[in-house]
Formats: structure tokens, C-alpha cells, sequence
């Protein structure tokens, strides 16, 4: 038995300035632009390019990445080629060439190595933390931190973050967190030493985490300690960004909630405590003052983990036997609310602290899954999205999805496209505008296979973190903006090419295609070379890949290959007898393309 296979490369693409290049030119100022900017105190980070190096080829690369992203915060990223400019000193000291600069208000505002901001992540991050320096505090000893509390008392409450180093993913989430909340929130930042003792963590076990600092001190309930010290709430989540706005929205939660109706007539919790469980105790008109003692102090050990209400039994609306003194419900598995008689608040926050503890040993882990598993989306994003932020954008072609019609939505479709997104991040925003841009492209064209979708993430978070009750077939959403293709009874595919509206229209409509196609005729295989897939851009002409092979066995290997590069390429298949009689006659063009 012979076994051969071939395969065919067709209509490679040539001659087209790449994204990449276009962001380059648009990089590139002369010395004129330079000062003219510089005079118009615009925020500008700027490198001032003396000769090509391989490190500095790479800080290019990332610098470009960055462009789009910093834009959102208004900084303008650009270059000046000292090699056909000059500015005085910048370009004529050659002590400089390992420096990136950052001006404000028309002067130099600092400088940085080039060491220091080597990535994407780290050029937002220090870009960010340099802008933002009332707002987000560096301190290095107890006594630092002790004299902010006292300074914070009464007026704003405080967000700890640890970070082990500067320039990391966590870090650039904090400082894309802190220029929202800012304003709201004083931010500290450490990265180890005698404040991580104080707060009794192991900074050897640890790569970030985050507290909260009540300074403010919410009125009615006292504190759980008479010090002068800020309470504090731990962050029990990984440090990402979705989960950093969800602990700060769940901080803004009533400490204790009081009612007089039966915990089986409370609404489950609503936005944004949607998943956040609910923890009933029960007082008489005997015991008051004592019952909302116990309250207050089981609520400060259960912050940030489940949220406290005190029910009055003399209500008459309260119909819960008198041997119950606890109940609680957890909304992410079920809105059901169950009772129980415990002898003790130690024995109430057991229950809950021991399995926060566990999820959130199994949510580490899934942290450094997805690090593995999936690619950091390309930051770049078309530099006119938002010519005017102020306007609302119109979502009537695209279906939101929540977690009420997510799958009744989806079942509807052969092919699903989400874009996951927070409001509050101004490059999800701006991706917004262009993927609502490729659903009208989509509707014009008449392509009525693909539902076009988004997911809030910031009030969705059950259905963007992938919470077991969701039964939903992607992993956890823990970069934003994440685009998803969903397609009945096949495995999610993750977008990870370029945030522009025409790379997602082009791989969009080569996904509506099956990889690889069938092919059992010469009139089959002729169409898939010579046809234009349905809703193509104009002079759009798609690689194509066809593989000839002897059987379904030898063939594996391509369709696995296939699948992978879907959106990419068209592919397609011929076996058995139909694949030698087409490959034959054409043997000596097949090795004249080989």
C-alpha cells in the first residue's frame, strides 16, 4: 500500500502595508512636531531614536503596542529619528539612547530606562504610575502607611496593592484601576517589606494581592477594634482587573442590611453583588442592641465575602421557626435559602471562610492555566475610534447578551461572535466601536449566519468569570476586550489577532466557513479555489489550503491543522479516489508549486 499526500499553498497575499507599519508612520514626528506638541502640554511619552539595535528594535515593537492603549489615557506615544532630526540635547547626547522620556505641562516631566519598560504591561504601567502619583502612593515603611490612615480618617477609604516587582500585569492592572477610582479611593502601592508584615502576610508565598483600608468607617455599626489603625478587608480573589473592580464595588456595600420580611421573601442579591452570598441573622426586641452587635461584628469578618442582614422576628412577615438563629443563601449555585442552628458567630463565618478559602486557591490556579493557555490580544486598535467620547454608541446591531438569554441567544445561531467587555476600560470601549463598525459591515452584505454579541463584564460577572451555575463553554474572561467564537457542539475559538474592524470582519468571514470543507468532485474543488467567500471586502483574496490525502488516517494531522489556523486560511480536503484522479493529471504543476 503507498500512502502520499499533498498539499496546496494558493493566493498569498503581497505588496500591503501592514497595521504595524501604518502605527509606525504614525509614530514618527519631526523636531517641528516635537516642539509644537511639547508647547501644547500634551502628556507625551517619547523616545528619541540615535542608532537600530536589536534591544532597541524590540522596545519599538512594544512601544508601538502601546501607542493605542496610552491614547485612551491621553498620553500620545511617539518617536523622533535623531538620525534625520535634531533636538537639542535629546538627540546629541549619546548617554540618552537607553532612555525614554515622558513630558507634562511642556517640560520634562521623567525619564525612563529602558530596562524599566520593556513591555507593553510595563510601559502602561509605569506611564500610568508616574501620571498618577497623587492618586497612587509608593510607601516603604509601617510608620508611612500608619501616617496616611490617620490623614484618610473620616474622609476616604484606602486600596493596599502588593505587587512583587513593577512593570508586571498586576501592576499595570492597579494603575488602570486607580485612573478610574482615583478620585474615590486613595491607592498605596508596595512591593514587600515591613508594611507586608504589619498586614501578616508571607511575602515569599505571595505575587500580588490587595486590601482595603476602611477609613471612612461606615456610620451605625463600630468597628471591629478600637485601634487607631484603618480596619482591613483582603482581597480573597486573584489580582486581575475584573476582579479588582468587583471587590471595590462590593466594599461600597452596606456593612449590615436590616429588614422585617422572612429571608425567604429577600431578593437575591442585585447588581454588582449578584454573586455575592447573603447571610440572615435573626433579633428580638429583647436582645436588640445585642443582636446588631453580633451583626456588625460578623459582618467585618464576612467583608468582602458575603453580605450581613439582620432580620426582626416580631415582624410579623417573619415566618421562620424560632429553633433557626441563621440562614443564608448563595446565589451563584441557587436562590434557594437554607436554615440552620449554630451556637456561635465563629462557627456562621466558618462556613463561609473555609470555602472562599478553597475557591480561591482553585481560582490561583486557574490564573496560572490561563497564563499558559492563551496569548495576550494584540493592544492595537484603530486610532479614530473616538473622535468624540462623549457620544453614546448605538448597540442596535448587536445583541447584548446577560445571563438570563445567553443560551436561548446562542442556540439560536450556527456562529456566535462576543466580544467580552468593562465599560469602564477605555480599550474595550474602543474595540466596542469598531466590532459594533463589523456588525453593520455584516448586515450590509447580508450575512445573516453570524450573531454579533456583547457581554458587559463589569454587571455580568458571573457569566464572564465562568461560574459553574453559567454552564458556559469558555474559560473564565481575565483580559478585556476578549473576543469569542461559539458555535454549537464544538469548542469555543478565541480571537488573537489585531483589534481593528477590518482584521475581525476578514476573520470573521473566513470562520464561517468549515475547516477543513469536504471536497469530492472536480467541480467542488475548483469552486473552493476560484470562489470568494460571501461578504469578503473588496480584492480580498483569502489563502487557501488544499490537502489530498489517501485516507481518513493520513489525513488527521491536516484537519487538526486546519482547525487551528480557521479564520486565517480556507482549507480543504480530498481523499481516496477523488484525490488521485485530480492529482495525477496535474503532477508536474503540483511539483512546479512545490
Amino acid at each position: 500500500m503507498w500512502i502520499w499526500t499533498a498539499v496546496f499553498l494558493l493566493g498569498l497575499s503581497a505588496g500591503e502595508r501592514t497595521d504595524k507599519e501604518k502605527t509606525s508612520k504614525r509614530m514618527e514626528i519631526t523636531a517641528g512636531d516635537f516642539n509644537e506638541k511639547l508647547q501644547s502640554g500634551k502628556i507625551l511619552f517619547i523616545y528619541f531614536e540615535h542608532q537600530v539595535s536589536p534591544p532597541v528594535s524590540l522596545f519599538l515593537v512594544e512601544m508601538e503596542k502601546s501607542a493605542e492603549v496610552l491614547q485612551d489615557y491621553g498620553v500620545l506615544v511617539r518617536k523622533v529619528n535623531c538620525r534625520t532630526e535634531l533636538v537639542p540635547t535629546y538627540c546629541t547626547d549619546e548617554r540618552l539612547q537607553r532612555t525614554a522620556f515622558l513630558f507634562r505641562g511642556g517640560k520634562e516631566f521623567l525619564s525612563f530606562d529602558l530596562d524599566t519598560v520593556f513591555d507593553v504591561n510595563s510601559m502602561v504601567a509605569e506611564v500610568l504610575f508616574a501620571i498618577l502619583r497623587e492618586e497612587v502612593k509608593y510607601v516603604h515603611t509601617d510608620a508611612d502607611l500608619l501616617a496616611m490612615e490617620r490623614t484618610a480618617r473620616g474622609k476616604k477609604d484606602m486600596v493596599l496593592c502588593y505587587v512583587q516587582s513593577l512593570g508586571t500585569q498586576e501592576h499595570r492592572s492597579i494603575m488602570e484601576t486607580a485612573y478610574v477610582y482615583g478620585s474615590k479611593h486613595q491607592f498605596i502601592l508596595i512591593t514587600g517589606g515591613p508594611v507586608l508584615k504589619q498586614l501578616g502576610a508571607n511575602e515569599s508565598s505571595l505575587s500580588s494581592r490587595v486590601w482595603f483600608l476602611h477609613c471612612r468607617i461606615p456610620g451605625g455599626f463600630s468597628t471591629p477594634t478600637a485601634s487607631e489603625r484603618c480596619p482591613v478587608t483582603r482581597m480573597r480573589r486573584a489580582l486581575s482587573t475584573l476582579n479588582l473592580h468587583s471587590f471595590l464595588q462590593l466594599m461600597e456595600a452596606p456593612l449590615v442590611l436590616e429588614v422585617d420580611v422572612d429571608p425567604s421573601s429577600v431578593p437575591p442579591p442585585q447588581f454588582p453583588y449578584q454573586l455575592t452570598p447573603q447571610v440572615f441573622l435573626f433579633s428580638r426586641p429583647a436582645t436588640e442592641h445585642l443582636d446588631r452587635d453580633a451583626a456588625g461584628a460578623l459582618a467585618w469578618r464576612l467583608r468582602g465575602v458575603a453580605l450581613l442582614l439582620l432580620v426582626h422576628r416580631q415582624s410579623p412577615a417573619v415566618k421562620t421557626p424560632e429553633e433557626f438563629n441563621v440562614a443564608y443563601r448563595r446565589p451563584e449555585k441557587s436562590s434557594e435559602v437554607k436554615y440552620l442552628t449554630l451556637h456561635s458567630l465563629d462557627e456562621v463565618s466558618e462556613i463561609f471562610l473555609d470555602q472562599d478559602k478553597e475557591e480561591e486557591e482553585e481560582e490561583e490556579e486557574e490564573e496560572e492555566e490561563d497564563e499558559s493557555q492563551f496569548g495576550k490580544l494584540n493592544d492595537e486598535v484603530a486610532a479614530s475610534v473616538f473622535e468624540n467620547t462623549g457620544n453614546l454608541m448605538d448597540l442596535d446591531s448587536i445583541t447584548q447578551l446577560t445571563s438570563e438569554n445567553f443560551h436561548s441567544e446562542v442556540a439560536q445561531s450556527s456562529l456566535t461572535v462576543v466580544l467580552f467587555y468593562l465599560k469602564w476600560d477605555a480599550v474595550s470601549m474602543a474595540f466596542l466601536s469598531s466590532f459594533i463598525e463589523v456588525a453593520e459591515k455584516l448586515e450590509e452584505s447580508k450575512v445573516d449566519d453570524v450573531l454579533m454579541s456583547v457581554v458587559d463584564c463589569g454587571e455580568w460577572t458571573d457569566l464572564c468569570a465562568a461560574q459553574p451555575s453559567a454552564l458556559v463553554p469558555f474559560q473564565p474572561i481575565t483580559e478585556f476586550p476578549r473576543v469569542v467564537l461559539l458555535r454549537p457542539q464544538e469548542s469555543p475559538q478565541y480571537y488573537e489577532s489585531m483589534l481593528g474592524s477590518e482584521a475581525l470582519h476578514r476573520f470573521i468571514i473566513l470562520s464561517r466557513t468549515a475547516a477543513p470543507v469536504r471536497l469530492s468532485t472536480q467541480e467542488e474543488v475548483t469552486s473552493f479555489l476560484q470562489e470568494v467567500p460571501h461578504g469578503s471586502q473588496a480584492g480580498d483574496r483569502p489563502d487557501r489550503v488544499l490537502g489530498l490525502f489517501r485516507s481518513p488516517t493520513d489525513a488527521s494531522a491536516f484537519v487538526e491543522a486546519a482547525m487551528s489556523l480557521r479564520g486565517e486560511v480556507l482549507s480543504g480536503l480530498l481523499m481516496d479516489g477523488p484525490a488521485e484522479k485530480w492529482y495525477r493529471p496535474k503532477f508536474y504543476i503540483f511539483n512546479a508549486a512545490l
